[in-house]
């Protein structure tokens, strides 16, 4: 990962995120690097991921989408027990949030990470809402939907925030607002991995004062050595390269404005342009760029070109407009940069129609000069930041880590001015979070911790594939939806679907409940991958089990016909079946892919992709002309009473059904009536209607067997 590749804690990260399934915290103080490996990750990984933040500009520095836009949840409190089993949420609901796109539900259901960026800003519920929304759209009843979770933040930074009404709500069900008191995380559990070397500041004795400051452990030779660096009337001046961290925006923006009206020529009013879809409260900078020449200036965004001029936080100063572009002069180059308009894309996620690969789709554009006012900037605003001479302004913090994150923006303590003295009850921190940090170092895990992570990993992905329960379930939807409306179906009635579930029970489920106990006593100490006897008794296994999926359930679904008069009742039982079909297909296309054995990374793509794959054709709604139930003993008399019916009940403008159920032209093709004795013998023409259409029945199946005798 660039030069941080020989990072053990980076590496150990991202063995930990691509070959496990666990969990995983990324955390470490600022300039840690934590930046550097998400973007890095989202390069390298072959897991299907997608990246959330839970603010705008987070989402937008990350490369992702905010939590509430992708997962669609309300921005008040999410109460637990307002969340439904299944995982959909409840009264929380404002009905069209929660009404997903299939191509965001396919991104949800063929996802195998899911990443957090800035977690220490969200709250439990959030998370617990995430769990609820994941829970809903796979199978399973498994915390975030088996879906593995990248965690990554420092949680001596910035707080989730939480109002005092909203925390009357949640105070019943959570111990704490922060991410870790999230009630489906402490079901499934993570690992947690701190990083420990600091890129951004190289002065040893700068770094340790930063690391008392964040875990508010200052003593009175580090508070005295802080304080040295408190110049108030340099402060007051605004010094040229300085830029001002405020805790409030609007002393942020009170500076600004009193520095920008204090110089000398006109305003130059740049405004952004905006297209498509990107929201005001994602904007990356301002929308419009108040300048003059003289104007402090910083960048807000990193140069794309080889040359590098510039990085996000870098200060300048404006000069002037040539040619579209603004020239800034910065103190460590002898020329100005031509700054020329940059490009921020608001992201969304789509499912690639060819690979079905989840893709970054620009669904809205926002073009702007990368720079903004740098008198001041705020505290909270200024988290991700580099800067190489800061006046900090902590008078006023009121938020846990504030003051550290203010101070871990410089590079150096030389580069960094106070205001004012920083005293000790400036310093906050919370103490549930520091009770939560201290048991990172005490559980960081190692290389045995891995390995075996990694091996429970492939076990779990092997015992995935041999499993048939959700086909089986799918399976037991068909048979309920049949036995509620038997009297009026024909060929697929229970009767039809009991003889798939039998021989599947036996033949499928029972064998794999014993593969099962096979496999575990063959890879007890070894990795599926490493172990010829297993990887020999895969390819027998899922030659087996895929001739059975073929011949005990692909091939009678796709052969049975639902016959019936009730078009919902045809619509529902259609559907159960399509859902077992494209289970089984799914199922198949996993197994194929094993043939040759277990390969842990093509498993985990086919895996994903096995979603896709739709039946060769589908159980289509019976019309006259379509295939019959096997179960008419005459087919071609019942074709032949469909289409009377059909005509009869045109002529009389009404429905099929109001003539005959099908179950009475079914009887009628199995018994042959002929005379009205036997007629009215059959349910449902021993009234009005056998009066009515006995003469034309018998004379139709009297036609038929006279033909039928003679050819």
């Amino acid at each position: 990962m660039t030069d941080s590749i020989g990072n053990h804690e980076l590496s150990l990260a991202l063995d930990y995120v691509q070959y496990t399934c666990q969990n995983v915290f990324l955390t470490g103080k600022a300039g840690t690097g934590k930046t550097t490996f998400l973007h890095t990750l989202k390069n390298q990984c072959p897991k299907r991921m997608i990246v959330v933040a839970p603010t705008g500009v987070a989402a937008v520095n990350a490369g992702g989408v905010t939590i509430h836009s992708f997962f669609q949840l309300p921005f008040g409190p999410i109460p637990p027990d307002h969340v439904e089993p299944g995982g959909s949420l409840g009264s929380v609901r404002p009905g069209s949030h929660y009404r997903f796109s299939r191509q965001k539900i396919d991104i949800i259901r063929s996802l195998d990470l899911l990443i957090i960026d800035e977690i220490s800003m969200v709250r439990a519920d959030l998370l617990d809402g995430v769990d609820a929304v994941l829970r809903r759209f796979r199978p399973g009843d498994k915390p975030f939907g088996n879906v593995q979770l990248l965690m990554i933040g420092d949680m001596q930074q910035l707080a989730p925030v939480v109002k005092e009404d909203e925390w009357q709500v949640l105070r019943e069900h959570y111990e704490t607002m922060f991410f870790f008191s999230s009630l489906a995380l402490r079901q499934t559990g993570m690992v947690s991995i701190e990083l420990k070397h600091i890129y951004r500041q190289r002065d040893a004795d700068f770094i340790d004062l930063l690391g008392k400051v964040r875990n508010n452990c200052m003593d009175d030779a580090a508070l005295t050595l802080l304080n040295q660096r408190c110049q108030p009337e340099f402060a007051s001046k605004g010094p040229e390269g300085y830029i001002t961290l405020t805790t409030h925006n609007h002393q942020a923006d009170r500076i600004n404005a009193a520095r920008l009206a204090d110089l000398p020529g006109r305003e130059k009013r740049l405004r952004a342009t905006v297209e498509g879809d990107f929201p005001p409260y994602a904007f990356p900078t301002v929308e419009e760029l108040v300048l003059k020449p003289g104007a402090q200036v910083m960048f807000v965004k990193n140069d794309s070109s080889p040359e590098k001029r510039y990085y996000n936080g870098k200060i300048g100063r404006f000069k002037n407009i040539r040619d579209d572009a603004l020239m800034v002069e910065c103190p460590d180059l002898s020329e100005p940069i031509a700054v020329e308009q940059a490009e921020w894309k608001n992201v969304k996620y789509t499912i690639n129609a060819e690979t079905k690969a989840i893709q970054e789709s620009e669904s809205g554009k926002f073009i702007q000069y990368p720079l903004k006012l740098a008198w001041a900037i705020t505290i909270h605003k200024s988290q991700g930041l580099t800067f190489d001479k800061a006046i900090i302004d902590a008078r006023a913090a009121f938020a846990d880590g504030q003051v550290y994150v203010a101070l871990s923006r410089c590079r150096t303590l030389d580069g960094l001015v106070l205001s004012s003295p920083i005293e000790q009850r400036s310093i906050k921190s919370s103490a549930v979070v520091e009770a939560f940090v201290q048991t990172i170092d005490q559980d960081s895990p190692g290389p045995e911790q891995l390995q075996s992570a990694r091996r429970d990993y492939q076990l779990a992905l092997l015992d995935e594939l041999f499993d048939f329960s959700q086909s089986w379930r799918c399976l037991l939807t068909c048979i309920k939806i049949a036995n509620e409306h038997k009297s009026i179906l024909l060929g697929a009635t229970p009767s039809f679907f009991g003889g798939i579930l039998e021989p599947v029970k036996d033949q499928i489920m029972g064998v794999a409940d014993k593969f099962a106990i096979q496999r575990a006593s063959i890879t007890n100490t070894r990795d599926p991958e490493s172990c010829p006897l297993l990887q020999e008794r895969v390819c027998k296994a899922v030659a087996y089990f895929d001739e059975k999926i073929k011949s005990l359930v692909l091939s009678p679904l796709s052969a049975v016909v639902v016959e019936t008069d009730n078009q919902e009742v045809r619509k529902i039982l259609t559907a159960a079946i399509d859902a077992a079909r494209t289970q089984a297909t799914a199922k198949q296309y996993c197994l194929d892919s094993c043939r040759s054995g277990f390969v842990f990374a093509d498993y985990l793509k086919t895996r994903s992709l096995a979603q896709f794959q739709k039946p060769a054709d589908r159980p289509g709604q019976a019309k006259a002309g379509t295939p019959v139930p096997d179960t008419v003993a005459h087919p071609e008399l019942f074709q032949l009473l469909k289409k009377w019916r059909l005509e009869t009940a045109t002529k009389a403008d009404q429905p099929a059904f109001w003539v005959l159920h099908n179950a009475v032209l079914a009887a009628i093709a199995n018994q042959l009536p002929a005379t009205p004795s036997e007629l009215v013998g059959i349910k449902g023409l021993g009234g009005k209607k056998g009066k009515t259409y006995g003469a034309e029945i018998l004379g139709m199946v009297a036609e038929y067997c006279r033909k039928k005798a003679e050819g």
